[in-house]
């Protein structure tokens, strides 16, 4: 009897798998729908916490810590709704919910709903019920995004149901909880060359990969393996301990057991140790040095090119000695400028290799292993509209914006508090986009979106990304679904239908989103006059924008 239950309740399993068994040579894609339906039967409803109302249900939620009333309380009760047993507007929560439901949200795939109700759906604190479903979800990232406007609440609402728009992981699981992490997608932070800064920067992963954030982490200043310390020579250990140290912090430090920590390191590759750095995602190195979960990615000058068409020698430089040196920390010199007088510079230590060499293992561990990204720093910073340089970039190297170091007290505290990054992000179904009433307007509720979601972030456990974030407010606005969209209109990939196809609606997503952010502008300018501001908000708009991505950047 015992194992009969277990073989029902597991049904969707073996549906699922049976997925990749052909029939007559062909998919048996009525498999994935069969065990879409026996999923949402045999594990979801069972296991659904039953209110007989919407206002049942939030008292129940309010009472017992699992939604933030505070969000609620932004839709303030209206005088011909004072009969009302709470303190917001439920008539027009009611109304938002409806809006949804009757959207009539179906899941099209099995692994879709498995994977919102594992990583996703609020859940009681033994795990056992389910308390919301995807149109709950919807609805309470559409009051949260709105930020009290109804209007684009309500906007939102449709933007999400539909899936024309998608937030990112940490805003979508994030939204109206009362115990939660940061809404916060990306974060980016400078290591400084000491054990201080070593241990700040560890704990600053910890924290933000806490708060549910990938983490970027840029290991380029600091010194190399054989590198003095206090002046004694070759005692330092180099770079990939440190990597050894963020890869356990990450792995440890989750968002309350619902998704997992992720981190990249980033090293110039004109680093002494870019080649004991890149070995430790090699398959069979020794696990001592082998990263399994950490990326990797380089930080990759204009003048490693130049080495690599006239193939004279390539020096890697003691950031060490370089920092002495310059007085400022290795990623903040420019290399390609200052290649010459580092080779021909006496006080600093350089190691000579091969740079095609170098190029061929690179090449041989992207097709081993996918890695390292490769982030092009001199053209990033030759493009940058905004003073400062970039040094590194996130865990899609889609993030370039400029950063400053910090430097810290003996108790770890902040001497000078520098700047790090925190970005938001969400994307745009190409697909679903193209069938949307009104384009433009679409586009301009997501930036409005994105916008609520950095105006209210305040990481107060890493000051150098609360200063970043307050200074930039970055934004990212990006799309999916392009093979999706190209296919549903039989265009070959790559062709120049699919070029200029690209082309057009990535031009038609910047311009609409550069619109939105001039609304934006000019209604901060108002609520400034309003609150007699001594200081007018300004909206400077940074665009890097590519085949898949747009990046925008919102500084204010």
């Amino acid at each position: 009897m015992t194992n009969t239950k277990q073989h029902i309740k597991k049904t969707y399993f073996y549906l699922n798998n049976e997925l990749n068994i052909p029939e007559n040579h062909q998919i048996p894609l009525y498999k994935d729908k069969e065990a879409l339906e026996a999923f949402l039967k045999e594990e979801i409803a069972p296991k659904t916490m039953a209110f007989t109302s919407l206002k049942e249900k939030l008292h129940f939620l309010i009472d017992h810590d699992y939604i933030d009333e505070t969000l609620l309380q932004k839709y303030p009760v209206s005088p011909q709704n004072s009969d009302t047993d709470f303190n917001f507007d439920f008539s027009f929560i009611t109304a938002l919910f409806d809006r949804i439901n009757q959207f009539h949200f179906q899941f099209k795939s099995f692994l879709g709903a498995y994977k919102f109700y594992n990583q996703f759906a609020l859940k009681t604190d033994d795990n056992q019920y389910y308390l919301e479903n995807y149109a709950d979800r919807v609805a309470l990232n559409a009051l949260y995004l709105g930020n009290g406007d109804k209007t684009l609440a309500l906007a939102m609402a449709e933007e999400l149901i539909t899936q024309r728009y998608q937030p990112a992981t940490p805003t979508f699981l994030n939204a109206g909880r009362k115990r939660r992490g940061e809404m916060v997608s990306c974060f980016l932070i400078d290591m400084d060359d000491s054990m201080l800064g070593v241990g700040r920067g560890v704990n600053s992963a910890l924290q933000l990969s806490r708060l549910g954030g990938g983490v970027g982490v840029n290991l380029s200043n600091m010194r190399a393996a054989g590198d003095p310390i206090r002046h004694i020579e070759n005692l330092s250990s180099g770079v990939v301990p440190i990597m050894k140290l963020l890869e356990d912090s990450f792995s440890y430090s989750n968002q309350l057991g619902q998704r997992n920590g992720a981190g990249v390191v980033y090293l110039n590759v004109f680093h002494p140790d870019i080649l004991s750095f890149l070995s430790t995602k090699k398959e069979n190195a020794d696990e001592k040095i082998r990263v399994k979960t950490l990326s990797l990615g380089l930080v990759v000058p204009d003048k490693y090119y130049e080495l690599l068409k006239t193939n004279l020698p390539m020096y890697l430089f003691s950031p060490y000695d370089v920092e002495r040196y310059y007085h400022k920390p290795f990623s903040y010199i420019d290399i390609t400028q200052e290649y010459d007088n580092l080779v021909n510079n006496p006080e600093i230590r350089k190691t000579k290799i091969n740079a095609r060499e170098l190029e061929q293992e690179i090449s041989r561990l992207q097709q081993e292993s996918g890695y390292p990204y490769i982030l092009n720093i001199d053209t990033a910073n030759r493009y940058n509209p905004v003073t400062g340089k970039i040094i590194m970039s996130n865990l899609c190297s889609e993030i370039l914006q400029p950063q400053e170091p910090s430097t810290l007290n003996i108790d770890l505290s902040y001497d000078q508090v520098g700047t790090d990054i925190s970005c938001n992000l969400g994307s745009t179904n190409i697909q679903n986009m193209l069938t949307a009433p009104d384009f433009g307007q679409s586009i301009i509720n997501a930036v409005k979106g994105l916008t609520t979601v950095t105006d209210h972030t305040n990481i107060e456990e890493v000051p150098t990304i609360q200063k970043g974030n307050a200074l930039y407010h970055t934004i990212g606005l990006g799309a999916m679904g392009l093979h999706t969209a190209l296919a549903c209109h039989e265009i070959m990939y790559g062709s120049p239908e699919a070029l200029e196809f690209t082309d057009a609606y990535f031009l038609a997503l910047n311009y609409y989103s550069l619109v939105a952010s001039n609304e934006i502008a000019k209604e901060n300018k108002r609520r400034s006059k309003t609150l007699k501001s001594r200081h007018t908000p300004m909206v400077v708009i940074s665009i890097n924008i590519s085949k898949n991505h747009l990046h925008l950047s919102l500084i204010k």
